[in-house]
């Protein structure tokens, strides 16, 4: 099956240079909403949903392939080769930072830059480096979501979004969880979480700007840093965006921070 098929793929624009948008975890290509128009002037913008989420081909699932991150780079990969795309920007929300770096060094030239929103390279603490969360508390959380993953999602949906003013939006997160295969989910879940991509960081070489929101439960600001200090050249700009999607929270804001990057 076309890789653009199989990851429903959607391309607007009229730009000469791509912009590619990846999605994080139990969401879909629509929570670029607010923010993949302003570019659709200057860039041919690339929406796809990785798969398992919003409307891919749930039956391509493979728990062997997508038991790593390389494989969901992998696709992304085949994305650009079926585009032609070359030298393109890539937009990669959490867990897709880490996918878009993959892809990128798999795939030299694909992409010349690249925008990691939220980014974390190993969830879980390890010695002096600080993740976020225990092994422990991962071990739970993942076996919380396996258990209940309605309860699951609106316990972590919250948490997840921040910015409590606008419940809005947690109910946006939850209900895109809840439309989540559950069996895919976990999978991802499991695959994401104890996934760890540091010793991955040294080997990009695309130019790469780190977006650090405050009070970001998921990717705090000490892993933001690690991603900053890690990846050479690389720059950081810490948003006044709080929670864990800017794309979705101050869509304004992140439009401004990449569009000065690129």
């Amino acid at each position: 099956m076309s890789a653009l098929r199989r990851n429903n793929v959607h391309v607007t624009g009229t730009g000469g240079q791509a912009i590619v948008f990846g999605h994080g975890f139990g969401c879909d290509q629509h929570m670029w909403r607010f923010v993949a128009p302003a570019f659709e002037a200057n860039f041919k913008v690339v929406l796809f949903d990785n798969v398992g989420a919003g409307g891919s081909d749930l039956s391509a699932f493979d728990p062997t392939k997508y038991s790593s991150l390389q494989g969901y780079a992998d696709d992304l990969v085949e994305i650009g080769k079926e585009l032609g795309l070359q030298q393109a920007v890539f937009v990669g929300h959490s867990v897709s930072s880490m996918i878009g770096a993959l892809a990128s060094i798999t795939a030299p030239g694909l992409f010349e830059k690249l925008v990691m929103v939220g980014p974390s390279p190993r969830y879980i603490d390890d010695g002096s480096y600080v993740g976020g969360f225990t092994e422990v508390q991962i071990e739970e959380m993942l076996e919380f979501l396996d258990s209940n993953h309605m309860g699951w999602s609106h316990q972590m949906a919250p948490a997840i979004m921040g910015n409590a003013e606008k419940p809005e939006l947690s109910t946006e997160l939850v209900e895109s969880f809840c439309r989540s295969d559950p069996i895919i989910a976990k999978h991802f879940a499991r695959t994401t979480f104890t996934s760890d991509n540091r010793v991955d960081l040294k080997k990009v070489s695309a130019k790469t700007l780190i977006l650090q929101c405050s009070d970001d439960v998921i990717a705090p600001l000490q892993v933001g840093k690690f991603v900053r200090d890690h990846i050479a050249g690389s720059e950081i700009v810490f948003l006044a965006a709080t929670g864990h999607c800017p794309n979705l929270s101050s869509p304004q804001e992140t439009v401004a921070a990449i569009r000065a990057f690129v």
